[in-house]
């Protein structure tokens, strides 16, 4: 049989291998599931997955329920415009929404969003900032 140190050694080597490996494999995964948000312009001139935010532009949303595509049209804070078209159920509160995220790749002439992510206003808009001052009325 071998000497028991060195085969100790030997795990040793291994195990540090395998935690090497995993950590590279962890890393590696964790980057390439990054979207990172880019502005309208930078969305346009990249076909790589990026994420994009802006206002919903009023009365622009059409929503196909046969091949369940939703195609509407968002605002930056210049104001520049973006079509952005969705495949998928349409989200709730889609109308509602103060701002939308969309996460997908410039395609054809148009933004085509994987995903979206719609931010709502909140039921507590418009409440007193600080609840801890009270109406003298009461």
């Amino acid at each position: 049989m071998s000497d028991p140190k060195s085969q100790r050694k030997l795990w040793y080597v291994i195990g540090g291998a395998l935690v090497v490996a995993f950590l590279a494999y962890g890393a590696t995964s964790f980057k390439s599931n990054l979207t990172p948000y880019v502005s309208f312009e930078e969305a346009m001139k990249t076909a790589s997955r990026v994420q994009v935010a802006g206002g919903l532009v009023e009365n622009s949303s059409d929503y196909i329920d046969e091949d369940q595509e939703l195609h509407f049209v968002i605002f930056d804070e210049a104001g520049v415009e973006m079509a952005v078209r969705y495949s998928g159920v349409k989200p709730a509160n889609f109308e509602e929404a103060t701002k939308i995220v969309a996460v997908g790749s410039w395609r054809d002439e148009v933004f085509n969003a994987e995903q979206l992510l719609v931010k709502c206003p909140s039921k507590y808009q418009g409440v007193d900032d600080d609840p801890t001052q009270h109406s003298e009325e009461a």
